[in-house]
């Protein structure tokens, strides 16, 4: 892979405040796909170059499938190569997404994340917006679906970077993009966006203030962070760090009371600090489908206690905080 799909937007990104950055970040992508990349990204652009064209419809962004609507269904055999094509980019870990009929059903329902943010948010019309650990861009698109200007996705996992292009594909709009990077691959002193998200982020961080203040040099002065994350349930100021996995997963490091998040989000500089949400994950909004056959979060939780882990601790809660860059 090279810069070619990512240069339209790149083009974009030149017309806007972040402009100065274009160069910075060619440089930052070509390195992360330098050789040695990730040895089945020859067969995943060879996926994307196999897709079949779909009639002409329109593009959805609004709705909880993102995707294309048309008046015609596809035939049989057009919508068998295109989800054979799309299956070679298994597992597909975050949407929905339908494609004139082909339902994406992947393992987490992001749209119900969406819709518990959504109407907190500032309205995102004409903003530079950064989405970080984006996965695959279904929020990204929402972001753009909502009036955003321009977003930039970062995400260092080469899979979801392919498949945000294979559903760019049919959608195919230049003021978005997933980038293969991580937040730490990011030219030197980039700043200027109105928005950033970081969502599903925070817990793997092995620095949870350094990532707060990142997330803040990276927003101009006044803009907005949304902050999703692992919370532990409680009032005051306590903090879970898990003496090994956590729900199976290795890498989480710090799960904080939203008292807690509130203190480290204002020692960071952010101000006007709010939660918007707390909720916790079910088995329903996370779990494995045909299009993500692996274990998921009914395989985590304790069979006995589905409010505890399999390791016994508390089971997963998220919350959603906004706060403002001071």
């Amino acid at each position: 892979m090279d810069l070619t799909p990512f240069h339209p937007f790149l083009e974009q990104l030149e017309r806007t405040a972040l402009a100065p950055w274009r160069s910075g970040l060619e440089e930052a992508v070509l390195e992360r796909l330098g050789p040695g990349a990730h040895g089945d990204l020859p067969a995943w652009e060879t996926a994307l170059a196999e897709l079949p064209d779909l009639p002409g419809a329109a593009v959805v962004l609004t709705d909880s499938c993102v995707g294309l609507q048309g008046p015609d269904p596809l035939s049989a055999e057009t919508e068998a190569r295109l989800r054979e094509t799309l299956m070679r980019l298994h597992p597909w870990r975050k949407g929905p997404y339908r494609l004139q009929g082909l339902h994406l059903d992947t393992e987490w329902r992001s749209d119900w994340k969406w819709d518990r943010l959504a109407d907190a948010l500032s309205p995102l019309d004409g903003r530079l917006v950064l989405d970080v650990g984006c996965g695959n861009g279904y929020h990204a698109w929402r972001m753009l679906g909502a009036g955003a200007g321009l977003v930039m996705g970062i995400d260092p996992t080469l899979l979801y970077v392919v498949q945000f292009q294979a559903i760019n594909r049919y959608l195919g709009d230049d003021r978005l993009s997933v980038l293969p990077l991580g937040i730490e691959h990011l030219p030197a002193g980039i700043t200027g966006f109105d928005t950033v998200f970081s969502m599903g982020v925070f817990y793997h961080r092995r620095s949870p203030m350094d990532h707060l203040l990142e997330l803040g040099r990276l927003l101009r002065p006044g803009g907005e962070l949304v902050l999703e994350t692992l919370v532990l349930e409680g009032e005051g100021d306590s903090v879970l760090v898990p003496p090994g996995r956590y729900a199976s997963m290795r890498n989480v490091w710090f799960i904080p009371t939203v008292d807690a998040l509130k203190v480290w989000l204002g020692r960071c500089g952010f101000t006007e600090v709010r939660a918007v949400d707390v909720s916790r994950t079910t088995r329903e909004e996370q779990r494995s489908t045909d299009w993500m056959r692996f274990q998921s979060l009914p395989d985590y939780l304790d069979p006995e206690d589905p409010s505890l882990t399999v390791e016994g601790l508390p089971a997963p809660i998220r919350a959603i905080l906004i706060a403002r860059r001071g």
